[in-house]
């Protein structure tokens, strides 16, 4: 598929999609949710880690409004079930690890597709804004989902009612992401990180999303048998076999991603 709104790139088992409308501070459309849809399926047969991040000064402005010719026509419904969660699912449900690398403003539904990765490192300068309230509506693409989860019911909902900009380091404060990184150290300090996800224990990753994205709702005693399965699922993999080997010849593992 060539893709129009956003770029693509796989090297050494990473794979970065970035959102391409630098002009429109990469403001969603049908189109670009389509290409991100398609893009990290892609990039999960492909690749052992993928960041998702923007083009130019921003990460994502959210949905763009001038994408239709009445936005008072527009069915939001429809648009959230048909276009949105699709790409929101394949973006939480990947198999492999991924990383929001927030290079600038993340506002509405972009704030929640960064939210949305397992990882979120935002730049000193950018920020994260839930605008929902300003245009009349709720915080959409997860945004009630992953907030309160992240941040606690009160936060959350001062932060959906009163529209406020989240700076990098509030965010990193409250626990909405893992870190915030001085402007000049970004992207390199996220490639860092992502090169080791990407030449990481990709089976071992997998089955850690897999039990902490799925222990919301289970109680201890069920999460420990969850635990206890998947565990003996990576012990016999190659990349334990390896792990083990290293740490007794006192060396770095070379992981194969099986």
């Amino acid at each position: 598929m060539e893709y129009e709104t956003i770029l693509l790139d796989i090297t050494d088992n990473l794979a970065v999609v970035t959102l391409n409308r630098p002009d429109k501070m990469n403001a969603l459309t049908a189109q670009m949710r389509a290409e991100i849809t398609h893009a990290m399926k892609h990039a999960a047969r492909h690749a052992r880690a993928i960041v998702l991040t923007g083009a130019g000064g921003a990460f994502c402005s959210g949905q763009d409004l001038g994408d239709a010719s009445s936005t008072g026509k527009v069915d939001l419904e429809r648009t959230l079930r048909d276009e949105y969660e699709p790409m929101l699912e394949t973006i939480y449900d990947c198999p492999v690890p991924t990383i929001a690398a927030v290079n600038g403003p993340a506002a509405g539904a972009g704030a929640n597709i960064a939210l949305c990765a397992d990882v979120v490192i935002a730049a000193e300068s950018s920020y994260f804004l839930q605008a929902f309230a300003r245009i009349g509506l709720l915080p959409d693409a997860g945004g009630t989902w992953f907030m309160p989860r992240q941040i606690g019911f009160a936060k959350a909902m001062g932060a959906a009612l009163f529209a406020e900009k989240i700076s990098a380091r509030q965010a990193e404060e409250w626990g909405l992401i893992w870190e915030a990184i001085a402007d000049d150290a970004f992207e390199a300090h996220w490639r860092k990180r992502a090169a080791y996800l990407a030449n990481g224990p990709t089976a071992g990753f997998r089955a850690t999303k897999q039990a902490i994205r799925g222990s919301y709702d289970k109680t201890l005693p069920q999460q420990l048998t969850i635990e206890a399965h998947l565990q003996g699922e990576c012990g016999r993999s190659r990349d334990f076999a390896e792990g083990v080997v290293a740490f007794m010849q006192k060396r770095p593992p070379k992981f194969e991603g099986r």
